[in-house]
């Protein structure tokens, strides 16, 4: 199987979204592919229950794409052997009446991950300057007060949002968040032929709804919005990767790859010793409960 380099996912230097792949041959079997999958997730729930243990650093893990891009399936896939304890995830979708009551963030910073937690948001607070952006009357339920109608919109509010939402992301990575940032990146061709099996499978029909494809229409707009998203907050503390996306169990192994690589690097995260006095009774616990 090819070997996974990070930095030929991680974006690191200003894109154009045409030039990254959306197709990545491993030069492997389905069969090996999966196996490696099951390994490589096991050893993350290793890694996750060591970061329990530590209690000093949490992890964020943002993922992102277009419709049909099979972030529920590779969450499913790469977390399937975590302990829950240790995981929480939230989808993000339209805000409630009480989110709409504060600032955008706010509803991202208080679903954030205690430390020892993997957090999942799966669709993040890079809507903000997504949706809202393709879609700007959305911002009108923000009552915002210095947004009065969609003219009030120019280029200098989506640079004071890039501008909060970077501060965010470091002010959690300096605290101890380690930060992912995932962009399933999947071809228009590929998108057309997943909602066409959802169409023809009966099981899969309930996923399909006809704003599917007025949103499929807006291809190019998200595609503009997408690329500006990469090229403003991909940050060393807090870095996009191009996760390429027309193969479902390619794109999971590589993300789960990613994850695994750079976390194994944090040496100090493992499992506390217990105190010397404590080991000292080693021997005088195990009696006691075998004499029960």
């Amino acid at each position: 199987m090819k070997k996974i380099n990070i930095n030929d996912f991680k974006i690191q230097s200003q894109i154009n979204i045409d030039d990254l792949p959306s197709t990545c041959d491993l030069k492997a079997s389905k069969k090996d592919i999966k196996e490696a999958m099951r390994d490589v997730s096991k050893d993350l729930a290793d890694i996750q229950n060591a970061m329990y243990a530590h209690g000093k650093y949490s992890v964020l893990f943002c993922i992102q794409g277009m419709d049909t891009a099979g972030k529920d399936s590779l969450i499913r896939e790469v977390f399937k052997e975590f302990n829950v304890r240790g995981i929480v995830a939230h989808s993000f979708k339209k805000p409630t009446e009480l989110e709409l009551k504060h600032d955008y963030l706010w509803r991202h910073y208080i679903a954030l991950p205690a430390r020892g937690k993997f957090g999942i948001f799966n669709r993040t607070h890079y809507e903000n300057v997504l949706v809202t952006r393709v879609h700007p009357k959305y911002l009108m339920y923000e009552n915002m007060p210095d947004i009065n109608s969609i003219d009030d919109v120019d280029e200098a509010f989506w640079d004071r949002r890039f501008e909060e939402i970077n501060n965010f992301e470091k002010h959690i990575a300096d605290n101890g968040t380690i930060i992912f940032k995932f962009f399933l990146n999947l071809s228009k061709e590929e998108q057309k032929n997943r909602l066409l099996r959802r169409l023809d499978r009966v099981d899969k029909q309930w996923k399909f709804s006809a704003d599917d494809l007025k949103e499929r229409k807006l291809w190019n707009q998200y595609k503009a919005c997408y690329e500006e998203v990469l090229n403003r907050s991909s940050k060393p503390h807090a870095p996009w990767f191009n996760i390429p996306a027309d193969d479902k169990p390619t794109a999971r192994y590589i993300v789960a790859k990613i994850l695994y690589d750079t976390l194994k690097t944090y040496k100090e995260i493992k499992e506390p010793e217990l105190p010397e006095s404590e080991k000292a009774n080693i021997g005088l616990y195990k009696q006691e409960l075998e004499n029960e």
